[in-house]
């Protein structure tokens, strides 16, 4: 198959919308709520009332919060809608962030690489190892203003993340070990479209290898979430996945297949690495949820004669039946045990409604997050009153406004503050040893809010 051939969706995609859309019209006639959509990834329509009534939510839940999102069909609930502490995970979505490295290693190898097209193998398989994580379908908490999350116990890798703006919700990552530097600005854009919502990834990704100094940004699709209130709830991101040399103009197209009828192409996504004047040179091929495999190709985008598909990533044995779906790796990095001497107090660890939901105590885990977005909202206040705006610790607002396909950004940049702190924690001769539990969350810039 051509390169060009492979690329193209838009007939398949389209026929699958319009068979969501007749299955979506089935559905409502069975529950009579107008608009909805209920889709099941597995299966076909003669299982269409069945499948509206699985999900996490009570029937009595299911209809007042159906009733409260009709009204913001259409809009960004970015941060604007408060949902429930039973649809989230324990986890924020700066730990989220320092999940996506898990696979770092194949950023190693592709800085140790001299091929520049092997190159881009090894680092867009990396991109593409990220989604396993991304397919959980429980809501990571969002980071109040001034949160972090530091990593410092794997492959060599120093992480760094700050939540650096409220609204809208931005959040700032830096990643560095002895072969490249990860940077990124996080921030989504939303379209609720009732029973789904449609996520837009207005970020930018940088990675910089530094044995060749090369430079590599990352363009990745949008996301959908299917069944949020209704059904089983699942995630797809069906489309186009560019990552960019920005040194040599080579570049990698992947294409990440629509799910449709009976779950046939979920999970797939290929694509070719091209040079820079746009000649293929290497297919990529596997699925994200599985492993991605590589193979040399002529000018038509065919395997060359004499080669065969190797594997270049798999994913990672994962635990059975784990209740939030979490790898080994989310567990160590959620885990207190394997945190920094001398972690920093707004760390998103000693969350206490993330600790509670951790623990199974929902109904501590619900009034703590309450607590911690109105103590948020008082701080909004006092800044207003007093003219002032926050000022993230580790990152910095710079001029640098990114195009990306949904919208511009404005970059922040890592500052290097962190890494003197880390340094001068770790070389402390304090050896006094401090229970980590014991530690009160506190990204506040205020200490006492009665006094201020």
């Amino acid at each position: 198959m051509a390169p060009e051939d492979k690329k193209q969706g838009g007939g398949f995609f389209a026929s699958i919308t319009s068979s969501l859309s007749n299955f979506g019209k089935t559905v409502n006639g069975m529950l009579g709520y107008e608009g909805l959509e209920v889709v099941n990834p597995e299966g076909g329509t003669e299982d269409a009332e069945a499948e509206a009534q699985r999900g996490r939510w009570k029937q009595e839940d299911r209809d007042s919060y159906w009733k409260m999102m009709q009204k913001y069909v259409g809009s960004d609930i970015t941060s604007m809608v408060t949902l429930p502490v039973l649809i989230f995970e324990p986890m924020s979505m700066l730990q989220k962030m320092a999940e996506l490295m898990e696979y770092s290693y194949l950023l190693d190898l592709a800085d140790e690489c001299e091929d520049p097209y092997m190159r881009l193998v090894y680092a867009s398989s990396f991109f593409i190892s990220v989604y396993y994580a991304i397919q959980r379908t429980w809501k990571p908490f969002n980071p109040i203003l001034g949160e972090t999350y530091e990593m410092v116990n794997h492959g060599g890798i120093t992480f760094i993340a700050e939540q650096v703006s409220h609204h809208p919700p931005v959040g700032a990552g830096h990643a560095e070990n002895d072969h490249f530097v990860y940077d990124i600005t996080s921030k989504v854009k939303t379209k609720l479209l009732g029973n789904s919502v449609e996520v837009y990834p207005l970020g930018r990704t940088r990675v910089t290898l530094k044995r060749d100094g090369v430079i590599l940004d990352l363009v990745p699709p949008p996301t959908k979430v299917s069944n949020l209130i209704f059904g089983r709830t699942w995630i797809d991101s069906p489309g186009e996945m560019i990552l960019t040399n920005l040194t040599t103009g080579d570049k990698v197209v992947m294409y990440f297949q629509p799910c449709g009828w009976f779950g046939a192409g979920r999970f797939e996504v290929d694509g070719y690495v091209y040079n820079a004047a746009e000649e293929p040179k290497m297919l990529i091929t596997g699925k994200w949820n599985e492993s991605m495999s590589y193979q040399p190709c002529d000018v038509e985008g065919e395997p060359l004669p004499g080669t065969k598909l190797k594997e270049v990533w798999r994913v990672a044995e994962a635990p059975k039946d784990d209740k939030f779906q979490y790898t080994y790796f989310a567990h160590k990095i959620n885990s207190l045990d394997t945190a920094p001497k001398k972690l920093l107090a707004s760390d998103s660890r000693l969350r206490p409604d993330r600790y509670a939901l951790e623990k199974g105590d929902l109904s501590r885990a619900g009034s703590e997050k309450s607590r911690l977005e109105e103590r948020q909202r008082a701080e909004k206040r006092i800044k207003e009153t007093k003219g002032l705006q926050h000022t993230p610790r580790w990152f910095d607002l710079t001029s640098e406004i990114a195009p990306t396909p949904w919208g511009e950004l404005e970059v922040y940049h890592y500052n290097g503050k962190y890494d003197e702190h880390r340094a001068a924690m770790d070389g402390s001769g304090d050896i006094e040893e401090i229970d980590i539990r014991s530690t009160e969350f506190n990204p506040w810039q205020f200490g006492n809010l009665a006094t201020e």
